[in-house]
């Protein structure tokens, strides 16, 4: 009994402060991210010896709870990654404990090789840093990488429009620092297309996704590119000229204020004097961005990202020759031109975010965003051609000619835009591996388009077409329209990360609603994603996305075009045309593996979309035009493969495969292909090194994809379609990385301010083959057209320099 009373009364005795005793714990906390930075998510926090365990979030944040006491070892694991260990001395209250995770590497001799990250959901992240080295004809795109993936295709090297998945240029959703960017409406032809809105030097991450994305990003079909741009550290800049262009960015920090600017300045005239059109060429394409960020507060940021883009493009033809058809039935076009074309597209963009953290596992922030754009297309061109059947005589002389006409082609078109947007969103970490996304805004567009355009062709002196003593223009188009509307939409998303014994489960699950007061139209998107990683396999990462994915229209969709008595094209807008709509179904996923010591990645997806409310389409270089009517129904299925690893030990180097299917049904009677679909891609990025100098690189681009559908101009499918020829093309680069921060020469002199310094030479179209952009269609007096192909670009030698500083 003595005893007993002892040991109540040494309890009793016992500090307060013995948390054992009573149940007090406290919390660990912290970020990890890798050795560039950028936050890890799906990392195993646990600690040693105990099942006390968390998971970081996409931002790389964990939480956990611990007795306070003695010493604590933290474990952080992740695939990919090579295992950290923190131990704390002493646990006594909450703390902070944040990790540097470096990725696990294979020493083979002297080169180090990475692995890759695994991706639980239906959003890849691009390294933009490989455009150092890419032969890229654009001038160096963020975009450029993107054609280079798998399920994306591009047939014109002029331009930074891209499809994805058989879907159309106007379905892809580009979003910079969270908020959706905008390009000019007018452009019909690379040649006049400028600088994309992306900045590469400014831009800290690329994610994207061909199809499937998540809730929180906007209503279209196809795919979804988001950019992050820099917050700098310290002091940082980078310059580069070439053949094509200059670019430079200067970003610093100083106490609570960062600021990254840059400039781009871009000129095609050397890939355009290529081109069958001997031509002066006066391209001439401007852009200034500014990305700014202030943190009053610890809890309130505020940042700013403002552009101002100037693209111009003056052209004065002179002559062109064409030799096309087969070798049983070869052609010649010869042109004589005069007149000339001036194209001015100015854009205005700025955006700005009041973010507000409420605590380590909430945000919220407020948004708002203007766009605005200027574009006029003017165009006074006469000219005579002669289409003529070569080598029909045995001296292999021209003895038939198909067509002697003078041509006319006139159009003076202006369009103004501005589109306004103000939002509010939240982030909330209702637990570990668990949180909360939701956002709700609306968007105001003004919108006036004036077009006046026409065709007039005279054949052999007689004007096209006849009409007993009328003479009537070959084609024309009058618009005199203004647009007011008003969007609203909304969203709300779950994140649920969770381990059981078969592996890991990652689900993201969403609705998005909109509304726009045009069409009195609402719209309600479900969507799902699912990722997950066996237990028995972790090498092996399988995704499964669904989900409904509208097209609302925006100002080209709206276009029809009727005919007046007088055989006139107007264009009016057509108020009752509803959004078209996609139901998205993908399987897929990655298997990672090692190879003769060396790192690969292999990633399939399949894919099916079924197509609702289609508003068909005709695509004439880069120019499409819109039935403006939910006219059809229609499908995509197809494959994607890529595979990616070192196929030479130390270098990244991936091979695409893509195979498609599409057929659109218009009116219930005519059956036709999507008019951006593929049958087959094949692409290739491809790098080695010089033996014994890993810091001298070749960088080899390829592309095999099959013809796209061509309509006549004006017939749409009804008329029939053909196939162009399929697009092939080689571009490779040689990069020299001449000096680099830790080597001996890069402290004398002059490079002593510099970090690294490139010197590249590219060789565009290796094989100098000849692509078809578009087709010049003639007609003649018995008004039979011939389709006369608009070559692309040819071989051309280009030099680059670019510097870190």
């Amino acid at each position: 009994m003595k005893i007993r009373f002892l040991v109540a009364m040494f309890l009793l005795l016992l500090p307060e402060n013995i948390p054992a005793q009573n149940g007090r714990r406290v919390k660990i906390s912290g970020n990890v991210r890798d050795a560039d930075g950028n936050p890890v998510e799906l990392v195993a926090v646990q600690v040693k010896n105990t099942v006390t365990g968390a998971m970081t979030d996409e931002k790389g944040y964990y939480s956990l709870t611990v007795v306070p006491g003695d010493s604590v070892t933290l474990l952080f694991s992740c695939l990919g990654y090579n295992k950290a260990e923190r131990i704390i001395p002493s646990v006594t209250g909450d703390m902070r404990v944040n990790v540097q995770m470096n990725y696990v590497a294979l020493e083979l001799g002297q080169i180090e090789v990475t692995a890759s990250r695994r991706n639980t959901t239906t959003l890849e992240t691009i390294d933009a840093d490989r455009l150092k080295i890419l032969p890229d004809p654009s001038g160096g795109s963020i975009e450029s990488l993107v054609v280079t993936q798998a399920g994306v295709s591009s047939g014109n090297e002029l331009s930074t429009q891209y499809s994805v998945r058989g879907g159309s240029y106007d379905e892809n959703m580009v979003y910079v620092n969270g908020l959706e960017v905008f390009r000019p409406l007018l452009i019909r032809s690379g040649e006049q297309e400028g600088l994309s809105f992306i900045n590469p030097g400014m831009t800290e991450s690329v994610r994207f996704s061909a199809g499937g994305f998540e809730a929180r990003y906007g209503d279209k079909m196809s795919s979804v590119l988001d950019i992050t741009y820099k917050k700098p550290k310290t002091f940082e800049g980078a310059a580069s000229a070439s053949m094509l262009g200059a670019s430079a960015y200067i970003g610093s920090s100083v106490g609570k204020f960062t600021q990254v600017t840059g400039i781009r300045y871009k000129t095609n005239r050397s890939l355009l004097g290529t081109m069958d059109t001997e031509a002066e060429y006066n391209p001439l394409f401007v852009d200034l961005q500014t990305y700014l960020t202030f943190q009053p507060a610890p809890r309130w940021e505020i940042n700013f990202l403002g552009n101002m883009s100037l693209n111009s493009y003056k052209f004065i033809p002179h002559n062109r020759e064409t030799s096309f058809g087969t070798a049983y039935a070869p052609k010649s076009f010869i042109v004589y031109f005069d007149g000339r074309e001036r194209d001015r597209f100015e854009t205005f963009y700025g955006a700005a975010t009041l973010k507000y953290v409420v605590n380590d596992k909430t945000e919220i922030g407020l948004q708002a965003s203007a766009f605005n754009t200027r574009e006029e297309e003017s165009y006074d061109i006469t000219s005579w051609y002669w289409l003529d059947n070569v080598g029909s005589d045995e001296t292999g002389g021209t003895t038939d000619a198909l067509s002697l006409a003078y041509f006319h082609e006139h159009a003076r078109n202006r369009l103004s835009a501005t589109v306004a947007h103000a939002g509010l969103y939240g982030i909330s970490q209702l637990s570990a591996g668990h949180s909360l996304k939701w956002g709700a805004g609306v968007q105001r567009e003004s919108i006036t388009d004036k077009i006046s355009e026409w065709e007039s062709r005279d054949s052999a002196g007689y004007s096209l077409p006849q009409n007993g003593k009328e003479v009537n223009v070959i084609a024309n188009l009058f618009s005199d329209n203004r647009l007011e509307s008003a969007r609203f939409s909304g969203y709300v998303q779950d994140v649920f990360k969770f381990r059981t014994a078969k592996g890991m489960f990652t689900v993201v699950g969403g609705i998005r609603g909109s509304y726009w007061d045009y069409n009195k139209e609402s719209l309600f998107s479900p969507r799902l994603s699912v990722g997950f990683i066996p237990s028995a396999n972790q090498n092996l990462t399988l995704r499964l996305a669904t989900g409904f994915y509208y097209q609302p229209p925006f100002y080209k969709e709206l276009r029809v075009e009727t005919a007046d008595e007088n055989q006139n094209h107007v264009i009016r807008l057509n108020d009752k045309l509803k959004s078209q709509r996609s139901i998205h179904l993908i399987g897929g996923g990655d298997y990672t593996f090692p190879a003769a010591g060396r790192n690969f990645k292999l990633t399939a997806e399949l894919y099916y979309k079924k197509l609702d409310n289609v508003n068909p389409y005709t695509v004439d270089n880069v120019k499409i035009r819109y039935y403006g009517d939910n006219c059809a129904t229609g499908y995509i299925a197809g494959v994607d493969m890529k595979l990616f690893g070192e196929f030479v030990p130390g270098t990244d180097s991936w091979i695409n495969l893509s195979l498609m299917k599409s057929e659109q049904t218009i009116r219930g009677t005519t059956r036709a292909p999507m008019p951006n679909s593929q049958l087959y891609n094949l692409s290739l990025f491809f790098q080695d090194y010089y033996p014994g100098n890993k810091y001298i690189m070749l960088n080899l681009r390829g592309v095999l994809a099959g013809g796209l559908p061509v309509t006549i101009p004006r017939k749409g499918y009804e008329a029939g379609y053909y196939r162009t020829p399929p697009y092939r093309r080689v571009d490779m680069g040689i990069t020299c990385q001449l000096a680099r921060g830790n080597s001996e020469i890069m402290e004398r002199g002059f490079l002593q301010h510099f970090k690294n310094v490139w010197l590249g030479v590219d060789l565009f179209n290796l094989f100098d083959i000849k692509n078809t952009g578009s087709y010049y269609w003639v007609t003649d007096i018995y008004n039979q057209q011939y389709a006369v192909p608009n070559y692309l670009t040819g071989r051309r030698l280009n030099f680059r320099i670019s510097v870190d500083f």
